[in-house]
């Protein structure tokens, strides 16, 4: 990282699908134009890790953070961080909860959770307090680690985010009951890459990246299936590179051979 680089904060984002009439359905947000990052696009529910997120005494079902290290390339309490983040900002973005009353179990009705969800929302409750108020448990084995997106280092604002995929857990209902969505739609990957290259919402080479790659398979249980080989990917930032300005990253010419000339955020 060169010197004057801002640090990229760690983040977790997470792919929320389910199988449809037509395959495989992602949920799809158009972040409000108010935000300070990444205003306006659509993206997947997530943000960054909170400090509580790394709290050790979460009631924990599935993969220990040492199998999430070592699929990441971190350390035990980071993964361990990253996984709690994917599940809290699943739940505070779109009511979704990776949880349940006992390590094979998972709730169906996340609503009746509505009150907590806004706290941690405004961060006045973390997840580990709220897992062990109602007696729950973090079911870190509906994720699956998907791929890792690094942030240019000529941008102001940085974050080194991992990208998990998840089914919707039978029964819940994922929503657009937060401040940071504008609007919200399940949407096949297809459909979602075709709307976009006809202008009609605007996709980041990461996001992008990850719906190209889910028109690979079939429904969701090949996806939760497939091996991932994560390598770190970071583009790099390069202003009046003749409306390419970013590069070294997967697929890079087809991005912007495809992408729509109204486009207010070019390759950024």
């Amino acid at each position: 990282m060169s010197e004057s680089a801002v640090a990229a904060r760690d983040a977790s984002t997470v792919m929320l699908v389910r199988d449809g009439v037509a395959g495989i359905e992602v949920f799809l947000q158009r972040r409000v134009t108010g935000m300070a990052f990444a205003a306006g696009v659509t993206v997947f529910p997530g943000g960054g890790v909170d400090a509580t997120d790394g709290i050790a005494d979460i009631a924990w079902s599935g993969p220990e953070p040492a199998w999430w290290a070592e699929r990441f390339a971190t350390d035990e309490q980071t993964a361990q961080a990253l996984v709690a983040a994917a599940v809290r900002e699943t739940f505070e973005e779109c009511g979704v909860l990776l949880a349940g009353p006992t390590a094979d179990s998972v709730v169906d009705d996340s609503t009746i959770y509505r009150e907590s969800r806004g706290k941690l929302e405004r961060r006045e409750l973390s997840l580990a307090d709220f897992l062990a108020a109602e007696g729950l448990v973090l079911r870190a084995d509906l994720l699956r680690p998907w791929s890792n997106w690094i942030t240019p280092e000529a941008e102001p604002r940085r974050y080194d985010t991992r990208f998990f995929v998840a089914v919707l857990p039978q029964g819940q209902i994922a929503d657009g009951a937060t401040t940071e969505a504008a609007h919200v739609a399940w949407q096949t990957p297809q459909d979602a890459l075709a709307s976009w290259r006809v202008g009609e919402h605007v996709l980041m080479p990461p996001t992008w990246s990850q719906l190209d790659a889910l028109c690979g398979f079939a429904d969701t249980a090949a996806v939760l299936a497939g091996e991932r080989d994560i390598t770190p990917i970071m583009p790099v930032y390069s202003p009046g590179a003749e409306g390419r300005p970013l590069s070294n990253f997967p697929d890079n010419e087809r991005y912007f051979a495809e992408l729509p000339q109204q486009s207010a955020l070019r390759g950024r």
